[in-house]
């Protein structure tokens, strides 16, 4: 065999191998200090939050000018401390490094509670006032002059209503004198006919005794069958004269006309009323006779 060979057969150690292994255990430990810590400083319970709470919400108060509140600073939010990690120690390294056990159980910390990072507010803002109205001052003439529009159309609706007042009163006194004229009418045409009844009936009462005086001078013939009826008329002077006497309607016996004519003529003068007045109503006269009454 070579001195070569010999060289290549012979076991000698890597460079290296031992600092490689310092290293593991270097990371090995750090990784288990990191394990450690880091769980005991998440496991920590979050601290509780007070927060203020609201039955019922306060009534809006009456309109008033209310300054405006001041406007409050800002609650600043205080960072959450940080927590500083403890730097692993690392040992001297040894050339027979141990494996340190690993604890079966680990006790974790509470960590400190987070705080919110919206602030709490102390008491809940009140509601902001409703605006106040500003009162509006009319304008003096506008005033002025919707007084002035008051009273025309008060004086208007007084000289309306006085005007109305009066056309009811002209028509009620028209209406009254409509009935005392209605009235007066109705009086007069009783007071007529009441006159040409009177009329009427002394009229029919003289006409009655004229006839009654003619049939008294008649010289009847005998003998007549049935009821024979003559009519003549007579045209009469004032006081009863007799002016002229014609035959109407003759009864058919020339015997009984010439009797009733003579009968006229011998009746005047016939009776006639007092009444002057009432002659018109025997100026022309009709005289009707029967033969038998």
């Amino acid at each position: 065999m070579s001195a070569v060979d010999a060289v290549r057969n012979t076991s000698a150690p890597e460079p290296g191998v031992l600092r490689a292994g310092v290293l593991a255990v270097l990371v090995h430990v750090s990784f288990i200090a990191l394990m450690v810590f880091g769980l005991n400083w998440k496991a920590q319970p979050p601290e509780g939050m007070v927060v203020e709470l609201w039955q019922d919400l306060p009534q809006p108060a009456e309109p008033q000018e209310v300054p405006e509140p001041s406007p409050q600073p800002p609650v600043k939010e205080q960072p959450e401390p940080e927590k500083e990690q403890p730097e692993p120690v690392l040992e001297p390294v040894k050339e027979s490094v141990e494996q340190q056990p690993v604890p079966e159980s680990i006790s974790v910390a509470p960590s400190p509670p987070k705080k919110p990072d919206i602030p709490l507010k102390q008491e809940k803002e009140k509601p902001e006032p409703p605006e106040t109205v500003k009162e509006i001052k009319p304008d003096p003439e506008d005033l002025q002059k919707q007084a002035q529009e008051r009273i025309a159309a008060e004086k208007q609706a007084k000289e309306k209503a006085e005007a109305e007042r009066i056309q009811r009163e002209k028509e009620a006194e028209q209406e009254a004198q409509r009935k005392r004229e209605q009235e007066a009418k109705a009086k007069r045409e009783a007071q007529q006919a009441a006159a040409r009844a009177r009329v009427m009936n002394e009229v029919a009462k003289y006409k009655a005794m004229i006839l009654a005086k003619i049939r008294s001078r008649i010289v009847m013939p005998p003998d007549l069958p049935g009821n024979p009826v003559t009519e003549f008329n007579v045209t009469l002077l004032p006081g009863g004269d007799i002016l002229n006497v014609s035959l109407r309607r003759s009864s058919g016996y020339a015997a009984f006309d010439s009797a009733v004519e003579r009968a006229i003529y011998l009746s005047k003068p016939l009776p006639l009323p007092p009444d002057p007045v009432l002659f018109n109503e025997f100026r022309n006269l009709n005289v009707t006779v029967h033969y038998l009454e």
